[in-house]
């Protein structure tokens, strides 16, 4: 009798596997407690859908942190160029963007997920929509549907329910609990990617919230990046902080506090900013030394004068330097149902190389609720991808052996 697999989440990784298994001719069930499939991957598409990156391979595959090492057999099997290819396959075609990400040449999420479906009911997967997994029944799962409760009893099941993100699009965690009462260790959930709170003055928040920090480098234990960053009522957020959550999260929770250090002028040495400002009129005002001086005015000359109140006392050469590296003290990470993604799941040492639990013979897990993360720019869509693609070959393999 032909083998009956449950896939738990439609997502990315979800659906991966559903194609995969049903490829090699497994009954696959797509069992999505959304109204729809793919909210997230919709979502993020808006904009244009960042799908992979096109940097060299041995660049790619250690952008997932202290998870590199573990992910790298499905990356290995799933290669950006992989996925560009898988993309053609089903009608879009992509081109590398000036930063080297990826993206659709449509720009959208939707048209690749609707022939993804389509490909998927061809191939004869099951979707059903509005099933929301609520746990472990005796032999089998339980769903509430709605035509009431369902218990399925599948050969094997994979777990791809995404982390604790944007939890209205369906990524809540309610499975943390149920896993950790089967005895699977779980990480516990962290913001990735994420902004941070910043104690803002009330006249600077009203002023300058929404306005973006333009051609500036960023540093931290993350390293160094240029580009830009937004102002927010809270504190500071856009892909320039994501690029820093990390290790500013990190940070925070190991010594309690944490900076992102800002160059406001990156075009300029220190030497010559220190040499330019000690030629101002010192009768002239802060403002005006500042913008003739080292070129800083409006959100980065308020920034600086929020910072530090007494820089107008400060000696040029002092100026010079905070300008060039000036530190933004951050409170703590935005709430995780804002962040782009998560930190933390399902630990490594708990699932075997074919992505198996080992306390639960015969349930899987991919994608986001595993215990990796790491940055955007197409790094988490491929791992989700990826992790789906070995997950289901792990089921092949588990259901029979060689």
């Amino acid at each position: 009798m032909t083998k009956q697999i449950a896939i738990i989440g439609g997502g990315p990784a979800g659906l991966m596997a559903a194609e995969v298994l049903s490829a090699a001719g497994l009954a696959v069930t797509v069992y999505e407690a959304m109204p729809t499939f793919g909210r997230k991957f919709l979502l993020a598409g808006k904009s244009g859908l960042n799908i992979t990156h096109s940097e060299d391979f041995s660049k790619f595959a250690v952008r997932f942190g202290r998870a590199s090492a573990r992910l790298r057999p499905a990356l290995e099997a799933f290669t950006p160029d992989d996925v560009r290819d898988w993309a053609a396959g089903l009608g879009t075609e992509t081109f590398v963007g000036t930063s080297g990400r990826v993206f659709p040449k449509v720009m959208k999420a939707s048209p690749l997920l609707r022939a993804w479906l389509r490909r998927l009911e061809v191939q004869g997967v099951t979707l059903r929509t509005r099933h929301r997994w609520v746990g472990f029944a005796e032999t089998g799962y339980r769903f509430e549907t709605p035509e009431g409760p369902v218990t399925v009893e599948p050969d094997a099941a994979l777990a791809a329910l995404g982390g604790a993100s944007w939890p209205r699009l369906g990524s809540d965690a309610a499975w943390v609990p149920w896993l950790r009462e089967k005895g699977v260790e779980v990480a516990d959930l962290q913001p990735a990617n994420c902004g941070f709170d910043v104690a803002w003055s009330e006249a600077f928040c009203e002023r300058f919230a929404g306005e973006p920090l333009k051609s500036v480098s960023t540093t931290s234990d993350a390293g160094t990046f240029q580009g830009e960053f937004v102002i927010s009522k809270h504190g500071i957020e856009g892909s320039l902080v994501y690029a820093h959550s990390a290790a500013l999260r990190d940070r925070l929770f190991d010594q309690g506090q944490a900076a992102l250090t800002i160059d406001l002028a990156p075009g300029r040495t220190l030497e010559r900013l220190a040499r330019d400002l000690a030629r101002q009129d010192t009768k002239a005002s802060f403002s005006n030394r500042l913008r003739k001086g080292a070129g800083l005015e409006g959100v980065k000359a308020a920034l600086l004068r929020e910072l530090l109140p007494d820089a107008n006392r400060m000696a040029p050469e002092e100026v010079a330097r905070l300008i060039k590296a000036l530190p933004i003290p951050v409170v703590r990470p935005r709430p995780i149902a804002e962040a782009i993604s998560s930190a933390g799941g399902v630990a490594w040492d708990d699932l075997d190389e074919n992505y198996m639990l080992k306390p639960l013979p015969g349930l899987f897990a991919a994608g986001e609720m595993l215990d990796w993360e790491a940055p955007t720019g197409g790094y988490l869509l491929t791992a989700c991808l990826a992790t789906g693609r070995a997950a289901a070959r792990g089921i092949e393999a588990w259901l029979h052996p060689r």
